[in-house]
């Protein structure tokens, strides 16, 4: 919606209207149930009658901020309502201490496992907000391997550990019948990370594959498969890794409790390609705002009673992760968004930290 719409929408509410529409909006969200005049007379202190109360009400009906979902029932709000609500009416929320110490000690520090972050990151967030969420794994589009090193673990096995240009770090399991002795597994090392060291994939020379394993003939099939490892590591990492959490959240609500809706939401949420959609496609790194995506706007049929409410963090200047929530259109939004804003600000940090070689941190 344009900005010059949104204005032209709240220009045709008075100060009564938007408190009325406030107030619908407030008890819809806690208590699932569509509200009367009398019922917001009696729970909001706005000085009005339940009378005064009921013509701005007919007239936010007309005007498509409120609908009445059955002839007898009270009122809720549109998607269009919700709409200038978080455009225009939200305030935000501060986190409470014991929040911001939640997050604080639930999304660990841990340079070597950055997938164990992204789950606790997607485990923290569906926990304070009681949603369901999605994080990303930050995307480069193209990745480089730093090292590799090979680490003996008994006769039959060796662990190749992968380290890549965006600080992750895989390891791997090697078996082979003819494991090579810690010092020669040094000089192997040595060679293949001459051969590797800073290149993508694509860039590795076969022939130089094809020369490290003529001249160490006996250990021919334990390279061989180092470097499908190394490989296999680089290209893992190319993929988006998506990570959910609460997914079962969303039965709790009233809006849900429909067999077929709920089994349309769980189907969405085993497609890997439909969560990537609604986090918004591509490496924005230039969105760093968080966006709102309202009920039928995500052009999703199987979610078109859900709300998005999705931001980008960071991973050094050219990789961007994603990150959101899902849940009934009638969600906390201001909750949502606090919750969303501290989590990136903590995961800017402590990315940033890793990509400036730092401790991580956490800001005050």
């Amino acid at each position: 919606m344009s900005a010059n719409r949104k204005r032209s929408d709240t220009m045709k509410l008075n100060d009564r209207k938007i408190r009325i529409l406030e107030a619908i909006i407030t008890d819809y969200i806690a208590t699932a149930e569509p509200i009367g005049s009398r019922t917001i007379a009696r729970k909001y202190d706005l000085g009005i009658s339940p009378a005064t109360i009921r013509n701005e009400m007919s007239d936010l009906e007309e005007l498509g901020f409120i609908e009445q979902p059955h002839t007898s029932a009270g009122r809720v709000p549109s998607q269009k309502g919700y709409r200038l609500y978080v455009d225009n009416l939200m305030r935000s929320r501060e986190l409470s201490s014991e929040e911001i110490d939640f997050l604080k000690n639930a999304i660990s520090f841990n340079v070597n496992r950055i997938e164990y972050m992204m789950e606790q990151t997607a485990k923290a967030l569906a926990m304070l907000t009681s949603y369901t969420t999605i994080v990303t794994e930050p995307k480069s589009k193209k990745v480089s391997i730093r090292h590799v090193q090979l680490i003996p673990i008994d006769e039959d096995e060796a662990a190749a550990v992968v380290v890549l240009d965006n600080k992750s770090i895989k390891n791997h399991i090697i078996r082979s019948r003819n494991i090579p002795d810690a010092d020669k597994l040094n000089i192997i090392s040595s060679e293949i990370n001459g051969i590797i060291k800073g290149y993508s994939v694509e860039d590795i020379k076969s022939s130089d594959v094809a020369g490290l394993v003529r001249k160490y003939t006996e250990y021919s099939d334990f390279i061989t498969k180092v470097f499908k490892a190394v490989i296999s590591t680089a290209q893992q990492e190319e993929d988006v890794h998506v990570y959910t959490s609460g997914v079962r959240n969303l039965l709790g609500f009233p809006e849900f409790s429909d067999v077929s809706k709920a089994k349309n939401i769980f189907q969405t949420f085993e497609e890997k390609d439909m969560l990537i959609t609604l986090l918004g496609e591509g490496d924005d790194t230039s969105a760093d705002k968080i966006q709102i995506i309202i009920g039928g706007e995500n052009n999703m049929e199987e979610l078109r009673d859900c709300s998005i409410v999705r931001a980008n963090y960071r991973f050094g200047k050219n990789s961007v992760g994603k990150i959101g929530v899902i849940g009934p259109t009638r969600m906390n939004y201001s909750q949502t968004v606090s919750v969303l804003n501290e989590i990136v600000k903590k995961l800017d940090n402590i990315i940033g930290a890793v990509v400036d070689g730092e401790d991580g941190g956490y800001d005050e």
